[in-house]
Formats: C-alpha cells, sequence, structure tokens
C-alpha cells in the first residue's frame, strides 16, 4: 500500500507521496464547511504513476531539454530522452523515492540525494529538499536544491500543480496571469528571446480557461501575485511566489478536466538558451555546497 502523508488544518486537507517521486496526491479547501478538490486528485489505482499525481517535484530543471542534450560551457551532456517528443523532460528526481526527513500536522520536509543512487539523468550530484506547509489560508510549497558535487553546474526548479476546472459545481475556473512576456516555441522549444504573448495564451486579463489548447512559458512578472485562479461564486486562489520564480508554464489540455499552472524558476530549454546567450532563462547557478531556495504559496480564498 502506497503511503500517503497528510497535512491538514481548517483551511486545507493535503496529501503528500513521498515514494512517488515525492509528489502530491491531492489538495482540498474548505468550502462552507465541505471539502473540495482544489487541485486534481490521484485516483487510487494511480499513487505509484506519477504523471497521474496532483503535482509533481520539477528539480533539477523545468519543463524540457531538446534532444536531451545538455550544453553547459561549451560541453555537450546528452541526457536519457524520456518523453514521447524527443526531449528529456521536467528533471529526474520524481523518477525516485523521496525521504520524509521531518513532519508533523502541518508541515512535511521531503529529500531526494542524488548520489545515493544509480543512473541519475543528470550530469552533477544535487540534494532536492522540497517543504509544504500549512499556515492558516495559506499552503507553502519550498523548493531547495543543494550543490553536492565539486564544481559549480547550472540548474533549475519548479512543480507541476494540476488544478480542477471546476471546483464544488463552480462554473469553468477562470485565470489572471501577472506576465507580459512568453516564449515563441515550436513543440514547447523556445526560439529566443521571451516576447509577445499570442492571443489564445493571454490571460493578462482575468478570463475563463477555454477550450483552445495552451502550453505556453511566460516571464516578465509583474506583481508578487503570479496569478489568481477563480472558481466564479466558490473560490478565488492566489498563486504568491518568490522573484526567483520568474517563469510560469500553463498547460491547458483540450477536453479535459484540469489544468495547470507551474511557478518555475527557469525557461524551456534553459541550458540551451543559455548557452546560446540569451540569459532571461534564468538558469540557476550552484555553487558547490551551496543551498539555493525558493517559495510559492496557493491562498484559499472561499467566496461560500
Amino acid at each position: 500500500m502506497t503511503q500517503i502523508l497528510e497535512l491538514a488544518n481548517d483551511h486545507w486537507q493535503v496529501g503528500l507521496l513521498p515514494t512517488t517521486g515525492g509528489s502530491v496526491a491531492y489538495g482540498r479547501v474548505n468550502v462552507g464547511g465541505a471539502w473540495h478538490d482544489v487541485l486534481r486528485p490521484t485516483p487510487l489505482e494511480s499513487l505509484t504513476s506519477v504523471p497521474d499525481t496532483a503535482s509533481y517535484p520539477l528539480v533539477p530543471w523545468s519543463n524540457r531539454i531538446a534532444g536531451g542534450k545538455l550544453r553547459w560551457a561549451g560541453k555537450t551532456y546528452q541526457l536519457r530522452v524520456n518523453h514521447s517528443d524527443g526531449t528529456a523532460i521536467h528533471g529526474t528526481a520524481s523518477e525516485y523515492p523521496w525521504t520524509i526527513v521531518e513532519a508533523d500536522a502541518t508541515h512535511a520536509v521531503l529529500e531526494f540525494a542524488s548520489r545515493e543512487v544509480y543512473g541519475v539523468n543528470f550530469p552533477w550530484t544535487f540534494t532536492a529538499r522540497f517543504t509544504y506547509r500549512l499556515d492558516g489560508d495559506r499552503f507553502t510549497w519550498t523548493y531547495g536544491i543543494v550543490n553536492s558535487d565539486h564544481e559549480t553546474f547550472p540548474a533549475g526548479f519548479g512543480h507541476h500543480p494540476y488544478f480542477e476546472r471546476s471546483v464544488a459545481g463552480s462554473r469553468t475556473a477562470h485565470l489572471q496571469l501577472n506576465t507580459d512576456q512568453a516564449y515563441d516555441a515550436e513543440g514547447c522549444i523556445p526560439f529566443g528571446e521571451a516576447g509577445a504573448i499570442r492571443p489564445d495564451a493571454d490571460f493578462r486579463a482575468s478570463r475563463e480557461i477555454g477550450g483552445a489548447f495552451v502550453d505556453d512559458c511566460y516571464t516578465a512578472r509583474t506583481s508578487p501575485t503570479l496569478a489568481t485562479i477563480t472558481w466564479p461564486g466558490v473560490l478565488d486562489l492566489d498563486i504568491e511566489a518568490d522573484d526567483l520564480l520568474s517563469h510560469a508554464v500553463v498547460y491547458i489540455p483540450e477536453g479535459k478536466s484540469f489544468f495547470a499552472v507551474e511557478p518555475v524558476s527557469n525557461a524551456n530549454d534553459a541550458f540551451n538558451l543559455a548557452e546560446r546567450g540569451i540569459h532571461s532563462a534564468n538558469l540557476l547557478l550552484v555553487q558547490p555546497g551551496q543551498t539555493v531556495t525558493a517559495s510559492f504559496s496557493l491562498i484559499a480564498k472561499p467566496l461560500a
């Protein structure tokens, strides 16, 4: 039986899946005295399948690396391609069980140390330490990466939360995103610097999550509140994020009951963008022994 580590207070119920890549099983909010799934809940039969969870860690990079070719400092490292589009996707730490470092009723720290396992899909050794904490109506996620190698390496991190399109019988969710630029891309691989946001992916003004397919990477943030999701008449959810999380990925699949808003540090294919001199890709340079952290919070504001 897969272990679910539950955190709970008067506002949130959260389930964590340490052995399933350190992922999140569910996130529920108390609306009018009843618990409702806000994050897409993981089916019981899928508790061991990372892609089917409510959210999973993206570390030591977010999104894709074209062809699995990580270019850095004049060298090319061939990573294992792990997606049907021929990319290395969503980091590597979620491929392994994580350890519970500490936990109580309202917080938990999960950790993955890459030097303790074989075959990690990254050229340098690192430790990922992610903290989840409930404080009133605020659910805070803190990413951390430690360089356990002997040389400086580039990295990034994020999480992949899926949200329900409808909560407690609401109409379709509305999204408002505080970013002014996005990357022109093919197959989610950017061509160059960020620029204008295409119309189908423009959520600078709050609007309903529509039927058009979106899988876009945004930057040029304009507020400490990265995004606001509204389920009309039921719930507002603010996503507040540290400045280091300078990018966001919005994924809206056609015909599905969920969508994703991902607070992340780096652009898609950031290693290769940076090697071409595109510094807005925002790679983190982590020194030997250094720990880099950043947080975001989901703040639940019931309307009913």
